[in-house]
């Protein structure tokens, strides 16, 4: 007779609180963890988990799938690299609350900052909600392959309150920000785990207009932060380009701190290593030092790899996309657009012409190809500086543009050239794990569900374990940093503490991975989307199993069918219970 409802027998278990890993068995019931001991008894089902290491599942808190999780019930790509929980409604951008006047609005600005094409959202989305607590009774109807929670989102907040005003930058009235106090505490008491803002120039809709939350004023802020703090509940996201930084003006992030501050709750900010300013993460951590020693919490979010966008023939954008001979063929199919491209003639013309760009936020990226190197397969995230399109043009004797050209013909077309736009000035991840290991920062900026045709970077997980602690040549982490970055620490981060942890009483979301096989392939390109919509996928190889809520989800990286993935309505203590504002 069965003791368990499941057990996983025999696997090195790396528990996510950084202790070194252990033997044991796990035995899970009612979808938590009820033993972790040498022999828990016999289960009604088991998982052989000899020879691999046992982790709990992997929480990603900077996630997009604020669309996605209306349509879908994969949370792909994600959910392909062990990841069991998602926070979504980050950079101030979601698509609640939103009145019907205001929905192509909104479609607009998700498509122009998050590379979310208009057709997969206006044929996906089905808008049966306004207010931000039906969108989360909306989705808590969905059963899916991870937990989500949404934050939210600071943007639809002020189109909803403002209409066009908001989405032209107006400044808020005494009225409208009386109204926003009221819907951001009405959407905490629904269940949002926190609230995202935004001020960064990047930020655009299609349309090249900032999008609504970026100039939004300090007394807009701190009324929302008021807000917050009457309800002691939620986390802060914030995204920040901190322009002063390089003369010393510290200005942003000190509105960032007051917000923190005045709302009392924990905030998390984007942090990289930006080509402007290449010493200000070094600047903000000192500031991020300070700030927590006089009492107010703040952590840095920070990407395992570069911050880097993908360019194809199939995906978004490529260095020739603007130019005005490419676009004429650029709705050819793939096999006939790279036979044209190969013609001397439409190739001669489309190295000879300058780009065309127009309002288009992004593809200034696009002609930076000297920066961009060939992502190799299996792929490299941190290629030495050889490889850089520059040097291997100077060294071939070609330009840059000629050397893109005939890469991205490569392969059928399938080709992907890489371009690190932060975190890899140096040509190495060397100030990466300078970030990783500073005890004010999270690991993050997985961007799953968005960017779909630019980046893949919800394949974090994978690399992490990877490259991280067995391929990288150079210094590298244990297994037990790397789990509890991936997992305890991102949890405690947003006040989840119920997960990211194996221990009795702790939910049952685990991994089990055979690090001898797990590998990260190269990205491939998928037609799945609502309207045919294309994204990006990058599958591993590894994953024996993923456990959420005690139920097998993926078996060798096959979904199984099992859906127990639900909305997550505030933060959670560890005895799964509402809790406040986690430190």
């Amino acid at each position: 007779m069965a003791d368990h409802d499941l057990v996983i027998r025999g696997g090195t278990v790396i528990d996510g609180s950084g202790r070194p890993p252990f033997e044991a068995d796990i035995a899970i019931d009612d979808g938590r963890i009820a033993q972790i001991a040498v022999d828990v008894g016999a289960g009604r089902e088991e998982i052989d988990a000899r020879g691999c290491i046992v982790t709990p599942g992997f929480v990603d808190i900077h996630t997009h799938y604020d669309a996605q999780v209306t349509w879908e019930q994969h949370l792909a790509p994600s959910t392909e690299h062990g990841v069991t929980t998602v926070v979504m409604g980050n950079c101030a951008v979601g698509v609640a609350p939103c009145r019907p006047d205001q929905r192509d609005l909104l479609v607009r600005v998700m498509a122009g900052v998050e590379d979310i094409p208009e057709p997969v959202m206006i044929e996906g989305l089905p808008w049966n909600w306004e207010t931000f607590p039906e969108y989360l009774d909306a989705i808590a109807e969905r059963e899916c392959d991870a937990d989500f929670a949404a934050m939210l989102p600071h943007g639809p907040l002020r189109v909803y309150v403002m209409g066009e005003r908001g989405a032209d930058r107006e400044s808020a009235s005494a009225g409208d920000l009386a109204e926003m106090s009221r819907i951001v505490k009405e959407a905490m008491e629904a269940g949002a785990i926190g609230f995202s803002t935004s001020r960064t120039l990047i930020h655009r809709a299609l349309d090249g207009r900032l999008a609504p939350a970026e100039t939004a004023s300090e007394e807009e802020l701190m009324t929302i932060a008021r807000a917050i703090r009457e309800t002691g509940k939620g986390v802060i996201e914030y995204i920040a380009d901190f322009p002063g930084l390089p003369t010393g003006n510290t200005a942003d992030f000190d509105l960032m701190r007051r917000f923190a501050q005045t709302a009392g709750a924990p905030l998390s900010y984007t942090l990289v290593e930006g080509p402007a300013y290449p010493g200000g993460w070094r600047e903000l951590l000192k500031l991020t030092e300070a700030a927590n020693a006089s009492g107010v919490t703040i952590r840095g979010q920070v990407a395992p790899r570069a911050v880097g966008i993908s360019f194809g023939l199939d995906l978004s954008f490529n260095p020739f996309s603007f130019k005005p001979s490419y676009k004429a063929i650029a709705h050819l199919p793939l096999a006939e657009r790279v036979a044209r491209m190969r013609d001397p003639e439409v190739r001669a013309r489309i190295l000879s012409e300058p780009p065309e760009m127009g309002a288009q936020s992004m593809g200034w990226m696009a002609t930076m190809v000297d920066q961009m190197f060939r992502l190799s397969n299996p792929p490299n995230y941190e290629p030495p500086p050889p490889e850089r399109f520059v040097n291997r043009a100077a060294a071939a004797a070609v330009s840059v543009e000629e050397l893109a050209y005939e890469e991205l013909l490569q392969d059928g077309g399938h080709a992907i050239l890489y371009l690190p736009i932060a975190n890899y000035r140096l040509g190495t991840l060397d100030q990466v794990l300078e970030m990783m290991r500073h005890p004010n920062t999270v690991v993050a900026l997985g961007d799953g569900g968005a960017h779909y045709g630019m980046i893949c970077d919800a394949s974090y997980p994978t690399f992490m374990l990877t490259h991280w602690t067995r391929d990288r040549e150079g210094e590298r982490l244990s297994l037990s940093e790397v789990v509890r970055a991936l997992t305890r620490g991102p949890a405690e981060v947003v006040g989840l503490l119920d997960r990211g942890l194996l221990s009795a009483g702790c939910k049952a979301d685990v991994n089990v991975i055979d690090m001898n096989r797990l590998s990260l392939a190269h990205p491939n390109v998928a037609y799945d989307l609502p309207s045919g919509g294309r994204r990006m996928m990058q599958p591993a190889s590894g994953y024996v199993a993923t456990v959420l809520s005690g139920q097998v989800t993926r078996r060798e990286g096959v979904p199984t069918g099992a859906l127990p993935g639900r909305l997550i309505r505030g933060a959670r203590a560890n005895a799964d219970q509402p809790a406040s504002h986690a430190a």
